[in-house]
C-alpha cells in the first residue's frame, strides 16, 4: 500500500462487530483522532466499566495509532453489554483493516498479534446464540419437576 493518499476520496475502511443481536459498524478514515458512537463522543458511554471495555482495543494498540484516524460507529440491536462488545470488536477489526489497506503489512501484523494475544473476541465473533425454549420445561434445557404423587 502506498503512503500517499489518493487524490479522489479520503482513505477509509468499514468494518463490523457482532455479539448476540448487536451489530456495530465502524467507519475508520484518515482524520484527527475522533471516536464517536452513534454520533456521541465515547466518553459519554455509561456505565464506567463498559466504557473501559470500549477503550481496550485503543489502549492495547496504543493511542498514537488512533491519532490520525477518525472512528465513527453505528450500533443497533441487543442490550448494553452486547452492544459494547460489538463496538470494541468493530474498532479492533477496523484498525487492523485500516493498517492493512493504507499503512503496511508489518504494523498490521503487530497490531493483530497484540489484539489476538489479549483476544477474548476482539477479532473473532462469538458464535453463541440464545437457544429456543422447548415445551415441558421453563427454559431451553431445564425441565419441570417430576413427582410420583
Amino acid at each position: 500500500a502506498s503512503m500517499s493518499p489518493p487524490t479522489s476520496n479520503v482513505d477509509s475502511v468499514q468494518t463490523f462487530g457482532k455479539k448476540k443481536n448487536s451489530i456495530a459498524v465502524a467507519y475508520i478514515k484518515r482524520g484527527k483522532g475522533l471516536l464517536k458512537v452513534n454520533g456521541n463522543p465515547i466518553e459519554q458511554i455509561m456505565p464506567e466499566t463498559l466504557r473501559l471495555k470500549i477503550f481496550e482495543p485503543v489502549a492495547l494498540v496504543g493511542t498514537e495509532k488512533f491519532k490520525d484516524v477518525d472512528v465513527r460507529i453505528r450500533v443497533r440491536g441487543g442490550g448494553n453489554t452486547s452492544q459494547v462488545y460489538a463496538i470494541r470488536q468493530a474498532i479492533a477489526k477496523g484498525i487492523v483493516a485500516y493498517y492493512q489497506k493504507y499503512v503496511d503489512e508489518q504494523s498490521k501484523r503487530e497490531i493483530k498479534d497484540v489484539l489476538a494475544g489479549f483476544d477474548r473476541s476482539l477479532l473473532v465473533a462469538d458464535p453463541r446464540r440464545c437457544e429456543p425454549k422447548k415445551f415441558g420445561g421453563r427454559g431451553a434445557r431445564a425441565r419441570f419437576q417430576k413427582s410420583y404423587r
